[in-house]
């Protein structure tokens, strides 16, 4: 057990379908007795979220799609905005740059909008997922990096537009972590070698280290906190 109690409260995670920090949240907050709900763009998710959580295949670039899904919903304590794309070193294209804001960063408004209702009928919270590259420049990841930055600004805003609502809006900020999505950049060795000396941890995260803020942000325990985003990074921005 994780510490965490949330039993009886039912939790969404968009984007959890592939592993990654979305599958490790939602087996952490299904370890602490929550009803757990994923999402993903794919026809089904890995075997591993298969098995544990149910499923619904979402668009976030679909709003009409997320408030139908929202609507099936007998509730909602915990929204989690997870889903993003990016591509290493393609992102300087016009079509390809609107694609990843419509994404990551409208996306998350999308469904935390379509939710809103739900939340502030359980006094929930919404956490999304940031990066640190909301405060980094990135030569290879232009869109993805401000689409971050959008979330950040994002949850600040939303944070004070539905406090009198009950609920609690918060980001995290990921460094670099070992997912599916970091893969290509994995294959540039000297990029590890980089990441993994500035790191004072002295290594990269895995999406088991994400998880345990989550958790915290959407506790009792955060029940003052709106508004913050939290890195996670191992050091990295401090170095």
């Amino acid at each position: 057990m994780n510490g965490f109690d949330f039993t009886r409260h039912r939790v969404c995670i968009i984007g959890a379908s592939q592993g990654g920090i979305g599958a490790a949240m939602a087996h952490e907050f299904a370890s602490a007795g929550a009803e757990v709900v994923i999402t993903g763009i794919e026809d089904a998710p890995l075997p591993a979220e298969q098995a544990a959580f149910a499923y619904q295949q979402l668009d976030v670039t679909d709003a009409h799609a997320i408030d139908g899904f929202a609507a099936g919903l007998a509730g909602l304590d915990v929204l989690i905005n997870c889903a993003a794309i990016t591509a290493r070193g393609a992102e300087m294209d016009d079509a390809f740059f609107a694609k990843v804001l419509d994404v990551n960063l409208q996306g998350s408004l999308r469904t935390a909008r379509a939710f809103h209702h739900h939340l502030r009928n359980r006094q929930g919270s919404v956490i999304n997922v940031a990066s640190m590259y909301a405060q980094f420049g990135s030569p290879q990841n232009p869109a993805y990096g401000a689409s971050k930055a959008g979330v950040q600004q994002l949850t600040k805003s939303l944070a004070i537009a539905w406090a009198g609502d009950g609920i609690r809006v918060n980001a995290i900020a990921p460094g670099f972590v070992v997912t599916a999505q970091s893969a290509k950049s994995r294959e540039d060795s000297l990029h590890v070698e980089n990441v993994t000396k500035r790191t004072p941890l002295g290594r990269w995260a895995n999406p088991a280290d994400i998880a345990g803020a989550a958790l915290f942000l959407a506790s009792p325990m955060a029940g003052f906190i709106t508004g913050t985003c939290i890195p996670i990074d191992g050091g990295y921005s401090i170095a």
